[in-house]
């Protein structure tokens, strides 16, 4: 424990961590709050995490090979954030090996982008259902009002906002890339009226989703299809992308923005929700890439907008939502925590203890590194979006007001 009590002694400065070793020799670091304290059951538990750090907190934790002995898991997290630099963001040598790392980690081929989908989405729909909003949006929603606000009603806000941004009138076209369950299809059809086409490339999406568009007899104005994005050849009003674009991988976002210019008409407007990092280029997260996103990655902004350019749109905003998914995540570990001992029967413990961990360790790096939500809004045209965003906030209407914009904007577009 030598070499590993040195490193934590010169640096913990912010919050208090005690380590007890398998011997049950104990020894205490840093100062004030948050305060947790770590159990090693393992002998080899601790120079592994040394080595690995980021890979191994979370694998030794799936493996019982440490113990939570006081705290929170968000407590642990906060402590190692906030006194530890992200390994990802180093810079020298080790920048340039992030980099040429890069495109291996995201070699998002047609057939590679399937089974990544599937490892994650095709987990059982009582899963989803149990932590997620009743709408079953997984994605950042918006808290206008706040940490305090209701899962559900900030869900729907995140729904209203995006509809803002889309300028929707009734009667138009809409594609959703990366449409889940098909939540956001289902809202803009019945607050819009507008007919949507959800692309997915999970089987097990397609199949709740059209059962969810049936029972709310949808089946004329939402139409799901298990297909890439790639392969869609459509032209659309508008096209939207929610919690998609982290699945597509740098090597590929040329084509990613140049489909979406593809299948805009010349007036229409794009919208691309995704998680960003306000700092440099990294690398995803081992233990994240290996358990939970198989080929994801969440990009800087540098690394969106030569794509973005390159593809020929107009950037018309970008609206960066932060601390939004800390609260969301932070919502949703509430709710699995409450049906935990279920999951643990039906998935058994070290499935739950992944699962916890994926979430805890998701909202700690909104809350303590640079993650946060980018909104790109674009078109192909310059004069497509009202010249400010007053728009978007005049006469804020409830999460149940109809959806579709003000007519006047649409007579200032030149719509009908």
């Amino acid at each position: 424990m030598n070499l590993f009590a040195d490193r934590l002694r010169n640096t913990i400065q912010q919050g208090t961590l005690t380590i007890i070793d398998r011997d049950g020799a104990a020894e205490t670091f840093g100062s004030g709050e948050p305060r947790a304290t770590m159990r090693f059951t393992d002998g080899k538990a601790l120079p592994r995490l040394l080595l690995a750090p980021e890979l191994m907190l979370g694998q030794l934790y799936m493996d019982r090979r440490w113990e939570l002995e006081a705290g929170t898991l968000e407590d642990l997290l906060q402590i190692l954030m906030r006194n530890f630099p992200d390994a990802e963001r180093r810079r020298g040598w080790r920048r340039h090996l992030i980099r040429l790392r890069q495109p291996l980690q995201q070699w998002n081929g047609l057939q590679i982008s399937r089974r990544n989908v599937e490892t994650h989405y095709n987990l059982d729909e009582t899963l989803f259902r149990a932590f997620l909003d009743r709408d079953m949006h997984y994605s950042c929603a918006y808290f206008p009002s706040g940490e305090e606000a209701d899962l559900d009603t900030a869900q729907q806000a995140k729904c209203e906002h995006i509809a803002r941004k889309l300028l929707l009138r009734p009667g138009q076209k809409v594609l959703d890339i990366g449409c889940g369950w098909g939540s956001l299809a289902m809202y803009l059809a019945e607050k819009a009226d507008v007919s949507v086409t959800g692309l997915t490339l999970s089987p097990e999406q397609k199949r709740v989703a059209d059962q969810r568009v049936a029972e709310r007899r949808l089946q004329d104005r939402v139409r799901i299809l298990l297909e890439d994005y790639r392969e869609h050849t459509e032209v659309y009003d508008r096209v939207v992308s929610v919690g998609m674009f982290e699945h597509v991988g740098v090597p590929y976002y040329r084509r990613y923005f140049g489909t979406l210019h593809r299948s805009l008409v010349p007036d229409g407007i794009g919208l691309v929700h995704t998680i960003g990092r306000t700092g440099p280029p990294a690398v995803t997260n081992s233990w994240i890439r290996q358990h939970i996103f198989p080929g994801g990655y969440v990009p800087a902004l540098s690394e969106v907008m030569p794509a973005v350019e390159n593809a020929g749109l107009v950037t018309a905003d970008i609206e960066v939502l932060r601390m939004h998914y800390a609260f969301t995540l932070a919502a949703w570990q509430a709710r699995f925590q409450a049906q935990r001992s279920r999951f643990v029967e039906s998935k058994g413990e070290r499935f739950c203890r992944l699962w916890g961990f994926y979430l805890a360790a998701s909202e700690a790096a909104f809350r303590w590194r640079d993650l946060v939500v980018f909104q790109l809004q674009l078109g192909r045209e310059n004069a497509v979006v009202p010249t400010t965003r007053d728009y978007l906030h005049q006469g804020e209407r409830t999460a149940d007001a109809p959806t579709h914009a003000d007519r006047s904007l649409a007579r200032d577009r030149g719509g009908a």
